[in-house]
């Protein structure tokens, strides 16, 4: 199991994202690590190379790549799966959501990662209960909330809603070891996710994204 029972940083930016660069992003891990991150996230084989230059620590990988016809945009093909596979990052995380796929179905992704780079774990990014029973039978080794608010079923639903009803019930519902993600902005969520026995927490704009945090203080001036 490459992923630590601790906390996990995603460092990602979006091409119109004012911090769009491999190399920001290399550094941003650097921080994360010398502020006590014990695991990455991160978007794209470039950033994702630069990062591993820069910190020993394991890398859950994505591509998110939007394709027409498709609501499925976190390594949506095989041809993110490559990208992954050749940037050496030790976890691939890809949508197990119930939408319609460009390509491959959710099962044939997981054989197809499964025969190419056996020593490669896999994450489910879940956006429901549905998803995370049906990635656990697929046999995901980690299960994720990534999606959860994020998808047309889910919007405007938090991961801490009804103190985490949602991730306690994919807590009781599979076997995989459960990733919190999703909307974790301050320690104490963080410290309650682990409570109630995750196995990691994955925490993003929170942290590695100054313009969002920015916009948390700004809409706060009257």
């Amino acid at each position: 199991m490459y992923l630590p029972n601790d906390l996990i940083v995603s460092c990602q930016a979006l091409e119109d994202e004012p911090l769009h660069s491999s190399f920001i992003m290399s550094k941003m891990a650097l921080a994360a690590f010398q502020g006590g991150a014990k695991g990455i996230r991160a978007n794209s084989k470039e950033d994702i190379i630069a990062i591993k230059k820069e910190v020993d620590l394991p890398v859950i990988g994505i591509v998110k790549r939007n394709y027409a016809g498709s609501e499925v945009y976190i390594t949506a093909t095989t041809r993110e799966m490559d990208e992954l596979i050749e940037s050496g990052c030790e976890v691939i995380a890809m949508d197990a959501t119930k939408y319609e796929r460009p390509e491959k179905s959710l099962a044939e992704l997981v054989a197809y990662v499964r025969e190419k780079a056996p020593n490669v774990e896999l994450m489910a990014d879940c956006s429901t209960l549905e998803d995370a029973i049906e990635a656990d039978k697929l046999g995901f080794d980690y299960v994720g909330t990534t999606l959860h608010g994020y998808t047309a079923d889910t919007k405007g639903q938090k991961l801490y809603d009804n103190d985490f009803h949602f991730l306690k019930e994919i807590i009781q519902s599979v076997k995989a070891p459960v990733i919190a993600e999703g909307n974790i902005i301050t320690p104490e969520m963080l410290e309650r996710a682990f409570e109630l026995g995750v196995h990691g927490v994955v925490v993003g704009g929170a942290i590695t994204r100054p313009k969002q945090i920015t916009e948390r203080f700004a809409e706060k001036v009257k």
